[in-house]
């Protein structure tokens, strides 16, 4: 029989009656406002025509009561400037008290539609300065509003867009939007001239699979460098890390299962779409994935759902980490982008059919995509470009930093044939796989394998750029993803339009563009050497960091690019490279003074402590007439690393305090990758080594197997492991 408790918890869980509850969505907008109203409103979401401010008011009070309803008391403007998270400044529905000292509780349609906060305190990259704080968040009205619970009470969310008093994009909504405009306008060009006159819009469409690390809060309160920098500066591997590859897609265990169900419930609320939940390889990560959405919705519930699991594993006693490499010598994090580009009446432009030979739409957009991503390469990598992705890009659960494109056995085979043949006639199959057991049913197979290798991989209908890092804002990828592929559709347009022979132009287009630009495509093992110096013989760039990636948004050939498509002018490239730069010199400056800090009052006094317990050790054994050698031996090895870290810790603040001489943003971010970031590795190798030595009890912080091994139950672990 069904326990009262686990009823009402089976009840709580339909999904299907709380999902989107907590959203002004299309249904709640039809109920609560009049027909014309809401018709105006969707021409505004279709970008047919701008809202009135008439209509602006009256679905500001719909949506103040309807807020209001579920318990909020404020609204926010919810934005995402270039800080890498979002932002929100609080204002209440009350209104000024009357004669009678009561309050009405208002919202009107100019504040719905903006917003005005200080664009000078957040990064512009010079485009604002100090004294010039006026800044406008605008509504952006195709990404629906949202009451959020939480300790303050219920706000009413809605989602802007921020840019300066003078125009420029200070976020990352914005070029997106634009960049949608852009790919949508572009690709109805290629279709109009397949033929398609049906189609009235084109959207990029995105899964973000969101890969995270959750560690117990108790001791994540322990260790300074994951309180400062979200990742650890110290620590020896464990004994056991990931190597049995047990945690992976593993029984997930009861805390985490706990926390994972509050997720969900959260997300559902708020009409994202969690679908896919897992244990991922390392120790304490896993992966949470959504179902797909039109490209500027799945960039705003990504940013939610990095806020819900951060907010959720509070409430857990947890910490949940989205840095790329919270721990070294295991897998890091990244955010798998399953990029596709579908119209409004469903049809997948990436949807190769099950004879793609003969599917020339579908030929021709590869080819668009396979230019772009070969001509742009270096922009796509600097999309995914951020300074603990520098940790994780290139090992061995990373793609390599070398941007190519996986198609896989049957695409391969038909683009070889147009190369070598001139013509496709024919496509590999999918076959069966005989599981070899009686009970077992035969399976049919994909035409194709998945290379997990291949930073930009075919997956069936849709390409997943897998470079992008866990902490990231999906929005960069998808802006420059959008952007280069427009460009493509573009030139091909341009080339067909008006034509003679159509057929046989478009014939040979394909043919051109998979000559032309197949040496982006590589379907082997992207961690070996050979294909670096395979990458390097075809003149693929390999851009191995952060800082050596940055240029690649002031070249002429990205001014040219952005600038031709409205998506940024050159001052926003230029001031978005600035504020990268001035990104990765903090970051860096932070983990240099959070070692020194863990190191000179924590590390270096425990050792200290150890070494004079170890001679009195020493002493009081020959003392006894004993042999005190192994004493003598542990205490000289120790005395050793104690003196290497002591002089490596010396010279980082030496460093470190020098990076304030260098005043060229650029030369500073430089400064600190080859001098700092050097020094800091210096500095953690003898710590890392007196850690595997000194007593725990010395030890003056968690070890990696205590917070790492937090996907266990506090009673399941006994002691600092």
């Amino acid at each position: 029989m069904k326990r009262k408790d686990e009823k009402v918890m089976s009840e709580k869980f339909n999904v299907a009656d709380i999902f989107g509850e907590n959203v002004f969505n299309d249904t709640v907008m039809k109920e609560r406002l009049p027909k014309n109203v809401y018709k105006n409103l969707k021409l505004a979401i279709a970008g047919v025509q701008e809202l009135n401010i008439t209509d602006a008011d009256v679905i500001a009070n719909a949506m103040k009561n309807w807020a209001i309803e579920k318990g909020a008391t404020h609204y926010t403007h919810w934005f995402q400037p270039l800080t890498g998270t979002t932002a929100e400044k609080h204002d209440s529905f009350i209104s000024a008290p009357n004669e009678n000292g009561k309050v009405l509780m208002e919202f009107s349609g100019k504040e719905l539609i903006k917003g005005e906060p200080d664009a000078s305190s957040f990064p512009s990259g010079g485009l604002r300065a100090t004294f010039e704080a006026r800044g406008y968040t605008a509504w952006d009205c195709t990404s629906p509003a949202f009451v959020r619970e939480g300790a303050q009470g219920a706000t009413l969310c809605i989602p802007t867009a921020f840019c300066s008093y003078t125009g420029e994009a200070l976020d990352q909504k914005t070029p997106l939007l634009r960049s949608t405009d852009a790919i949508n306008e572009q690709a109805l060009r290629i279709l109009r001239l397949m033929g398609n006159t049906t189609s009235k819009k084109v959207t990029p469409s995105v899964g973000a699979e969101q890969e995270y690390f959750i560690v117990d809060r108790e001791k994540y309160l322990q260790r300074k460098d994951l309180i400062f920098s979200g990742r650890t500066l110290f620590g020896a591997m464990p004994p056991k890390g990931q190597e049995l590859d047990d945690h992976y897609f593993g029984s997930i265990r009861e805390r985490i299962a706990a926390f994972m169900k509050d997720i969900n419930e959260e997300l559902w609320k708020l009409g994202v779409s969690a679908k896919t939940q897992h244990n991922e390889v390392a120790p304490a990560q896993h992966e949470l994935a959504p179902i797909y959405a039109q490209c500027n919705i799945a960039t705003d519930n990504n940013q939610l759902m990095m806020e819900v699991m951060k907010k959720v594993a509070y409430r857990h006693g947890l910490v949940c980490l989205l840095h790329e490499k919270p721990f070294a010598g295991v897998n890091g994090s990244g955010k798998h982008n399953n990029w596709s580009i579908t119209t409004d009446d469903g049809i997948n432009l990436l949807e190769p059919g099950k004879t793609p030979h003969e599917n020339i739409q579908f030929l021709l957009v590869l080819g668009a995509v396979m230019k772009a991503v070969d001509k742009h390469a270096d922009l796509l990598r600097e999309s995914a470009s951020d300074v603990g992705n520098d940790h994780r890009l290139g090992a061995n659960e990373a793609p390599p930093a070398i941007i190519s494109m996986f198609l896989g056995e049957q695409l391969e085979d038909v683009v070889m044939q147009l190369i070598d043949k001139g013509d496709a006639t024919s496509s590999i199959q999918k076959g069966k796989l005989k599981t070899g057991a009686s009970t077992l049913p035969d399976l049919n197979k994909d035409a194709t394998d998945r290379n997990r290798t291949s930073p930009f991989a075919f997956t069936g209908n849709k390409f997943e750029f897998r470079m992008v890092g866990s902490s990231d804002s999906i929005a960069p990828a998808n802006v420059v993803l959008n952007t280069i592929v427009a460009e493509s559709f573009k030139e091909i347009a341009d080339q067909l339009d008006g034509v003679e022979n159509f057929d046989m132009a478009v014939h040979d287009l394909i043919k051109k563009l998979f000559t032309d630009h197949h040496r982006i495509v590589f379907n082997g093992n992207g961690y070996s050497d050979a294909w670096v110096e395979e990458a390097e013989r075809r003149g693929l760039p390999n851009i191995k960091s952060m800082v050596d990636a940055i240029p690649a948004l002031t070249t002429p050939k990205a001014v040219k690019l952005f600038e031709s498509f409205g998506v940024f002018t050159e001052a926003e490239l230029k001031s978005r490279a600035e504020i990268k730069y001035e990104a990765y010199a903090k970051a860096i400056n932070i983990e240099a003074k959070t070692m020194i800090d863990m190191a000179g009052k924590q590390i270096i006094p425990s050792v200290i402590s150890y070494t004079t317990e170890l001679a009195n050790s020493v002493l009081t054994v020959k003392e006894a007439g004993a042999d005190a050698s192994v004493q003598a031996d542990l205490l000289a090895e120790v005395s050793g690393y104690l003196k290497d870290m002591k002089a490596a810790y010396t010279k980082l603040i030496d460093v470190t305090a020098k990076a304030a001489d260098v005043t060229d943003i650029t030369e500073q971010a430089k400064y600190f990758r080859d001098e700092v970031k050097t020094t800091m590795d210096e500095l953690r190798a003898p710590a890392d080594k007196l850690e595997m030595i000194v007593d725990k009890e010395f030890w003056p912080f968690p070890s990696y197997g205590a917070v790492s091994y937090t996907h266990l139950r506090a009673h399941e672990t006994r002691g600092n492991l």
